[in-house]
């Protein structure tokens, strides 16, 4: 495995290797560690002097994939402030609660997000930036702040919908983020001459945490695109020569079902890691007929991601697999579940594994384990395989969904008595939201309109794809929905 020198503090990432060697490309342009170390140096500064920002202060970033985002990681880190990456698909209403949560003292847009940054920030008295004045006036003769913040502070907050209708921000120090680059980038092998294709959204752990951040970390280089696209992915594949890329089930059937497929050059990819827990058969086999190792690695929001790895030496032996805990994690099983009773819930204790959620609550137990919820089972060789959830989380392209977001909006319109949302399997997003519907006595509802009630209050990737009308809803004795009769009558549909 690949081995890095240490570095103590977040801030100093940028500046930790060779000055002339390319950190990042975006839309044409060559940032090289020199040239990145000194931007995130200028936006600590506009920071500090021109916007107030201090120690514990969060800032947010609301857009898509953009070296600003990364500048902003750093800058913070060295003020001992918070970034706040929001997800760009929520509805205006989810993001002024996390707003409204969080509070922050600044928001950072793009272009395309502008609009909506406005409104979300008019109703929460937030001042908004345009990502360009980060820099505008950075280059200041202001005296940098001291990178001297401990490295147990809260750097990163990063929205997960968990195992409640709430969703909560788990936070994570710069500790947690050292420790998660420094065993990623153990895991995956990474070295200053890789070169890492960012395609999934940098407001997921999964997109910042499991390649881009370990790939700075190592001195690679990172090759960052807005956000995915399939035949931008193959011009990237064939002309700029990645050697790795993280993806998930629906970027993976992207590419697999793109015309372009059985001819793109792929030769160049040392290895697919795929953030998922499950990874269906029908996406992986394209990738193994093309010789491309399909790498699963399992993890949580909390868990920094990187918890389980299947390495590449194992890909194809291992199918389905998740593989074996990375170092320094440690995994256990709790409990029995399941007919054959080998399946226990997935219990990760790690440096990379946050304590809380925000403000101040409890991540793990007392003894420092995070209960994710999943069920697995291990095999005699040690490797893991995700077997289910013992909870009822939707996770869809990526998304963690819970019911009651769903559930908690349908059933305020006139026409709806009862309802419960659940997950469906799907062979290109993994899941998607179905929902059981029971109308009022007498009343009348159509499917279009019950989806646009839904529009207005929650973010699109939410919505049902699957809609089932019944008189009542399958339920346990203490009038618990059972969700997996639904999911049984679903399948039989």
């Amino acid at each position: 495995m690949a081995v890095h020198p240490p570095v103590r503090r977040l801030a100093d990432v940028p500046a930790a290797h060779a000055a002339v060697r390319r950190a990042l490309h975006f839309e044409g342009r060559d940032f090289s560690y020199a040239e990145f170390a000194a931007d995130c140096d200028a936006v600590a500064r506009t920071l500090w002097h021109g916007w107030g920002v201090r120690p514990g202060d969060r800032v947010a970033w609301l857009g898509a994939n953009h070296p600003g985002q990364l500048m902003l990681l750093f800058a913070v880190a060295r003020i001992g402030a918070i970034l706040l990456p929001l997800n760009l698909r929520l509805a205006a209403a989810e993001l002024q609660a996390q707003l409204a949560e969080c509070a922050p003292a600044h928001l950072v847009h793009d272009d395309a997000m502008a609009v909506l940054a406005r409104e979300v920030c008019f109703q929460a008295g937030v001042p908004a930036h345009h990502v360009d004045a980060l820099t505008a006036n950075g280059t200041s003769d202001g005296e940098l702040p001291a990178a001297d913040t401990d490295v147990d502070s809260p750097v990163l907050l990063v929205y997960t919908s968990g195992t409640t209708s709430r969703p909560k921000a788990a936070v994570h120090t710069q500790a947690n983020l050292l420790a998660n680059m420094r065993i990623a980038s153990a895991v995956q092998r990474i070295v200053p001459d890789d070169v890492v294709a960012t395609m999934l959204p940098l407001f997921h752990v999964g997109g910042l945490c499991i390649q881009t951040l370990p790939a700075l970390y190592a001195g690679a280089s990172v090759i960052l695109h807005p956000r995915f696209n399939a035949d931008a992915a193959f011009d990237c594949f064939e002309r700029q020569r990645p050697t790795l890329t993280l993806q998930v089930p629906a970027t993976m059937k992207a590419l697999v079902d793109h015309p372009r497929w059985r001819t793109a050059d792929l030769s160049s990819l040392r290895a697919v890691w795929a953030g998922s827990s499950l990874l269906p058969a029908p996406l992986v086999e394209p990738f193994r007929a093309r010789g491309v190792p399909v790498c699963n690695v399992y993890g949580a929001t909390e868990t920094g991601p990187f918890s389980i790895a299947l390495p590449p030496e194992h890909a194809f032996d291992h199918a389905g697999s998740c593989g074996w805990p990375a170092p320094e994690v440690e995994v256990r099983l709790e409990g029995t579940q399941g007919d054959s009773g080998d399946a226990g819930e997935l219990l990760i204790r790690a440096p990379n594994v946050v304590a809380r959620y925000w403000p101040d609550v409890p991540a793990c137990d007392a003894q420092g384990w995070f209960h994710t919820g999943d069920l697995a089972s291990r095999a005699a060789d040690g490797s893991y395989t995700i077997r289910g959830r013992a909870k009822d989380l939707i996770i869809s392209g990526g998304e963690n969904i819970h019911p009651a977001e769903i559930e908690s909006v349908l059933v305020e319109h006139a026409a709806v008595a009862e309802c419960a949302a659940f997950g469906v399997p799907d062979d290109a997003w993994g899941e998607t939201v179905a929902v059981a519907v029971v109308l009022q006595a007498g009343a009348t509802a159509s499917e279009e309109e019950l989806q646009a009630h839904l529009a207005q209050r929650i973010a699109r990737f939410k919505l049902p794809r699957r809609w089932f009308w019944l008189e009542a809803l399958p339920k346990t004795a203490l009038g618990k929905v059972q969700r997996q009769v639904l999911v049984k009558l679903a399948g039989q549909a």
